[in-house]
């Protein structure tokens, strides 16, 4: 049986996406290489893909223009980071229209869980913070959202991909 080609665009996939959930952890900003990145790769693991077809990846990226275009106005309202709504539109292109309403709730759902651990945190530090010590304002706690994008992408993208 030969080496499906498919597989090194998706390992690339899934380190890229690995090094922005890193970097959003480290400094709460997504790298716009990372992101780039993965847009360079998706053709490359269509073209390798053997149930590839134009209108899946036309489908595709009128998602991803879609998810983009969504998140460009959470943000113009400061309800959602720059990086994160461009990796969110970078994991749409990989998930595809059939998988993209499951990586929406995914992330939403892991980004809720995540949003609810740290403040949680937060108010453990501050319950427990000596008294002299400033409180930690629950609309202050930063929320790596990249992390729950990135869970979210794998999950959704993975398992169909070595399943094919």
């Amino acid at each position: 049986m030969p080496f499906p080609l498919d597989l090194f665009p998706l390992a690339g996939f899934a380190g890229l996406m690995a090094a922005a959930a890193v970097e959003d952890l480290r400094r709460l900003v997504i790298p716009n290489p990372i992101v780039v990145g993965l847009c360079v790769l998706w053709p490359l693991h269509l073209a390798a893909a053997p149930s590839f077809t134009l209108a899946g990846s036309g489908g595709a990226a009128a998602c991803a223009v879609a998810v983009f275009l969504a998140g460009a106005l959470l943000f113009s309202r400061g309800l959602m980071g720059g990086g994160d709504v461009k990796l969110l539109a970078a994991a749409t292109l990989w998930a595809g229209p059939g998988g993209t309403p499951a990586l929406l709730v995914v992330t939403a759902v892991l980004g809720g869980v995540l949003s609810l651990v740290l403040l949680s945190s937060a108010a453990l530090r501050t319950a427990f913070a000596p008294a002299a010590a400033p409180a930690i304002p629950a609309s202050r706690v930063p929320v790596p959202y990249g992390v729950a994008i990135v869970a979210a992408a794998l999950i959704v993208t993975i398992p169909p991909s070595l399943s094919q």
